[in-house]
Order: structure tokens, then C-alpha cells, then sequence
């Protein structure tokens, strides 16, 4: 399965058009232009739409499916598919007779994702980081429904280096970059929070403390990793997450170490920079 990443209408386009010979010469535009440009604005946008249809509780559709959500008839709905296909947008397992996102997907996801304007001015501020503590930092998105890796930081003087790839998709509650989007964001916009809130009291205690102190922090006891986390913020809008993520051994699980205080002063730092001066600050 291919996890769905940002892609844009604009690298769909890019993706479909078709390599055949470029008029030359200056290009008149007029009431005919328009009406000759407007098939390959619905072509992008009805490709845009099927391949937004593929979520990652939905990651295989059929083709009836993409035919209702397409709202058109079947044979234009396999037309599209069997372009996207050949973009690689697509693939078609025959076996089960459904499709899923295709591995070129995975390629403009990442494009998009090195191209958010967060990933350049968190740079700087992650290297420092990582001079200072000696552990990886890793920078998080939110991405409608979980926390993405969009930028990792290693240390590699550590004899043991700990890795987390971009791309990566964080488990909401159980990641420390998860539980900062559950704590700083609307209720209303992390899918399954208000369920899961009533369900767990001690997750709902969990994100007020986080609320209060402005860090989260996780210790799976699985892997003996344990991660630190704290939101960046552009103005009033919550858009990162920054995290320390080390051994247990190295990375303390006090929110008062020196390690989670110097955590909390580059998010603060770098929301400053951003145009926020009400970010949350350690005591």
C-alpha cells in the first residue's frame, strides 16, 4: 500500500500531460482560449478528485467506487484510472480487481513535502539542536488525520544512531508529535478525538498537562526510544511539531531537564520568528 502524501492539483496536471509536439509562436488569448483550455482544467481536477478519494482508512477503492465518486459514467471513470495508471499515480491489482495510490504519489508527496516553507526555516534551528543535546530532532506536520515526518535531524557522532524516516506517519495518541496536534489543535479537526477523549479520561488528563507545560512526552516501553515533543506555531496557527527522540537512557522524561528546556527555547524561538509571542513557556 502506498500512503497518500500532499499532492496537488497542479503536479497532477504535471504528471498527465502528455508528451506530443508544443505549438510555437505567441499565444492569443480570447473566448476561444478559454473554451479550449476549459476540457484540461475538469481533466485535473476529476483526476485530482479520484486520487483524493484514497485515504488511509479507504487505501483500495474499486471501480464502482471511483465512478460514484467521480459522478460520471464508468467507461469515463476507467478512462482516467488507466491514465493515472500510466503516470504511475495509480496501480491495479487484478487479483482483487482494486485500486490504490501508485508509487509516484510517493514521489511528488515528498517534493511537497521538502518544499514546505516550515522545513526551510526550522532548518537551522533543528542543526543547532542537535549540537546542543546530541540527540536526533525531528520535525512534524499535520496532515489531516496524524502527525507526518517532514524533516529528520540525526546525530551521527552516536556510536547508536537513532533514524526516523520522512514520511513516516506518527500514531496519534501514542506519539508524543501525536498527542501535541491532539492538545493544540481543534478538537473538531483530529478525526476520532472527541471518541477517544470520552473513552480515556487519562488521555484527556494527558493533553491538558501538555496544555499547561507546552511538552509532550512519550516512553514506548517496546523499543526503549523515548521522544520529547513541542508545537511550533506561524502567528496563532499551530503548524509543526518539533521532537527529540533518543533512548531512555538518554533522553530524561522530565519536562524541567535541561534537554526538554532547550526543546521548549528553539520552538519558542523559532515561533517568535514565525510572528507568535504566545506560545507556551517553561516555567
Amino acid at each position: 500500500m502506498v500512503t497518500k502524501g500532499p499532492v496537488t492539483k497542479a503536479l497532477v496536471a504535471k504528471a498527465l500531460v502528455a508528451k506530443g509536439p508544443v505549438a510555437k509562436g505567441p499565444v492569443t488569448k480570447g473566448p476561444a482560449t478559454d473554451r479550449a483550455t476549459a476540457p484540461t482544467i475538469q481533466t485535473v481536477q476529476r483526476a485530482a478528485l479520484i486520487l483524493d478519494s484514497f485515504t488511509v482508512s479507504k487505501p483500495h477503492l474499486s471501480l464502482n467506487e471511483i465512478t460514484a465518486r467521480l459522478g460520471a459514467s464508468k467507461a469515463t471513470a476507467h478512462r482516467y484510472t488507466k491514465a493515472l495508471r500510466a503516470a504511475n499515480l495509480l496501480r491495479y491489482d487484478e487479483r482483487t480487481a482494486l485500486y490504490s495510490l501508485g508509487p509516484q504519489v510517493l514521489t511528488l508527496a515528498a517534493t511537497a513535502r521538502a518544499g514546505l516553507p516550515i522545513v526551510a526555516a526550522a532548518e537551522s534551528y533543528m542543526e543547532q539542536l542537535v549540537r546542543d543535546v546530541g540527540e536526533t530532532v525531528v520535525l512534524s506536520v499535520w496532515d489531516g488525520e496524524s502527525a507526518t515526518v517532514v524533516r529528520s535531524a540525526d546525530n551521527t557522532d552516536h556510536l547508536i544512531r537513532i533514524s526516523v524516516r520522512t514520511g513516516s506517519r506518527l500514531d496519534l495518541t501514542s506519539s508524543a508529535q501525536g498527542r501535541v496536534f491532539c492538545a493544540f489543535l481543534p478538537e473538531e479537526q483530529v478525526p476520532g478525538l472527541t471518541k477517544l477523549l470520552r473513552k480515556s479520561p487519562d488521555l484527556r488528563q494527558e493533553l491538558e498537562a501538555i496544555r499547561a507545560h507546552g511538552l509532550s512526552v512519550n516512553s514506548p516501553a517496546i523499543n526503549g526510544v523515548r521522544t520529547i515533543a513541542a508545537p511550533i506555531y506561524e502567528g496563532q496557527t499551530l503548524i509543526a511539531a518539533m521532537a527529540i527522540v533518543g533512548t531512555t537512557v538518554s533522553v530524561p522524561d522530565d519536562i524541567a531537564s535541561p534537554m526538554a528546556k532547550s526543546l521548549l527555547q528553539t520552538t519558542l524561538a523559532l515561533s517568535k520568528r514565525l510572528g507568535n509571542s504566545t506560545a507556551v513557556s517553561l516555567d
